[in-house]
C-alpha cells in the first residue's frame, strides 16, 4: 500500500511539473527570441546588470509577465512593444525557450 501511494504521489508530481513548465517548444522558441538578444543577451543572462536574467526563469511565470506587458497590466515601454504583438504559442515558445536554459537557480515548484 505505501508503495502505491508513493508512487501515485510521484506520477502526480511529476504531471504537475510538465504542466508548470510550459506549453511551448524550446526550439522553437530560441527561432523566435532574436529580437530579445538585444537586451538580454545570446545565453538570457542579460548583457548589463539593469537587465533581467531570463535564462532559467519559471515558464509559468515568463509567460504570465509576457501576457501582462502585451495587455499593458504591466508597465514597460520596451518591453509593452516587443510584446505588442506576440501571440499566445509566441509566449508559450519563448518562455518554454528561456526556462530551458542555464541560469538562474530556482527551486522545482511542488516540493
Amino acid at each position: 500500500m505505501k508503495i502505491a501511494t508513493a508512487a501515485s504521489t510521484f506520477l502526480l508530481a511529476l504531471s504537475a511539473t510538465s504542466v508548470a513548465i510550459a506549453d511551448g517548444d524550446p526550439a522553437i522558441g530560441k527561432t523566435k527570441a532574436t529580437p530579445c538578444v538585444a537586451c538580454h543577451g545570446e545565453d538570457g543572462k542579460g548583457i548589463a546588470p539593469n537587465y533581467p536574467v531570463l535564462a532559467g526563469q519559471h515558464a509559468d511565470y515568463m509567460a504570465h509577465a509576457l501576457r501582462q506587458y502585451r495587455s499593458g497590466d504591466r508597465k514597460n515601454a520596451i518591453m509593452a512593444g516587443f510584446a505588442a504583438n506576440l501571440s499566445d504559442a509566441d509566449i508559450e515558445d519563448l518562455a518554454a525557450w528561456f526556462a530551458s536554459l542555464d541560469g538562474l537557480d530556482t527551486a522545482v515548484r511542488g516540493k
